[in-house]
């Protein structure tokens, strides 16, 4: 029989790419949407058609309690969050609810319905826990300094993984995942931003982009390859928490250099503005990742490059920006 996985934030990109290599492995795959009317809902359908699709709320236990019953997977994959951070600070209450107590509430589920502790959790943490760093490099035994609404929501969801792995004895594993990115980000973080506004400054669409703090500075991979990483912490003996990063830092100035090259394009400055709109009431200046532990427990290491990666972004919004422009 083939394994059954179900995967909350099957809209996003991350749930995208983890889909993908799910099914590729002959997985059933389960994807928890909410609603009938999710605007996103017709995209999956139609981009992951072998993807069955339930209808849940990370807010409501009972739905999820019901989702598990009809998926019956072995794996569970929480990616669902509301997880942009600037807009964390402006609902920090929902940013709580849905990427904090969501979490709570799945693992709830999962023990009330496994009793054996057969099912697989894997829960979505991220590097904006260190927040206001502590150490030069960041791993699995930093401590954690959370800076933003969205980061103190997932340090809930990240310490009560921890604390079902260790009460129930649920096999319930937690990746600390560095920012990764791809052609499937969301317009609102920075990466896509730049890389979608170089397009649209390339093809005569736009004349500036307007960013916050230039100088901070973030541990940025692919999200394909961060995927292949949480489901390789499924796959252990035992669970655990790992670190997946690159390992190096760009500022956003490089971001912009690298965005920019990919046009032909070797002076931004004129078309970038700083706003402060876009600066965080509490800023992370910098996260660099140590995936050491990841690349020798689970043999895990990224395969794409940062410059690969800016130049794939810039590469697919000129093509989609050009589409558009037609229509």
């Amino acid at each position: 029989m083939p394994k059954r996985a179900l995967i909350t934030g099957i809209t996003g990109q991350d749930g995208y790419y983890l889909a993908k290599l799910l099914l590729s492995k002959k997985y059933e795959v389960y994807g928890l949407i909410r609603g009938q009317q999710n605007p996103k809902r017709g995209v999956v359908e139609a981009e992951l058609p072998e993807v069955k699709l339930i209808e849940g709320d990370l807010c409501d236990l009972s739905s999820l309690i019901r989702a598990i019953n009809d998926a019956q997977p072995d794996e569970v994959y929480n990616l669902g969050a509301w997880s942009f951070v600037g807009g964390s600070f402006n609902q920090p209450i929902l940013t709580a609810q849905v990427t904090g107590v969501g979490a709570l509430n799945l693992l709830e589920a999962i023990r009330t319905v496994d009793g054996k502790n057969k099912i697989r959790f894997y829960q979505a943490s991220t590097s904006e826990l260190f927040g206001k760093i502590r150490e030069p490099l960041q791993d699995e035994m930093t401590p954690l300094h959370p800076r933003s609404p969205y980061a103190t929501a997932k340090a809930l969801a990240h310490y009560a993984t921890i604390n079902y792995r260790e009460s129930y004895g649920m096999f319930a594993s937690a990746g600390i995942l560095f920012n990764h990115e791809s052609p499937r980000r969301g317009y609102e973080f920075v990466t896509r931003k730049v890389t979608s506004s170089v397009a649209r400054i390339q093809l005569g669409l736009q004349d500036k982009i307007l960013l916050g703090n230039l100088e901070a500075k973030r541990d940025w991979g692919f999200a394909g390859d961060y995927v292949r990483g949480m489901w390789l912490m499924l796959q252990q003996e035992k669970p655990d928490d790992y670190v997946l990063a690159t390992g190096e830092t760009h500022s956003i100035r490089e971001l912009l250099d690298v965005a920019f090259q990919a046009v032909g394009i070797k002076d931004w400055k004129p078309y970038v503005k700083q706003d402060a709109h876009f600066m965080r009431p509490a800023e992370v200046e910098i996260l660099h990742g140590n995936p050491a532990k990841a690349k020798k427990e689970l043999g895990w290491k990224p395969e794409v490059n940062f410059d690969e990666l800016i130049h794939m972004m810039v590469k697919h919004d000129l093509a989609l920006e050009a589409q558009k422009a037609k229509t």
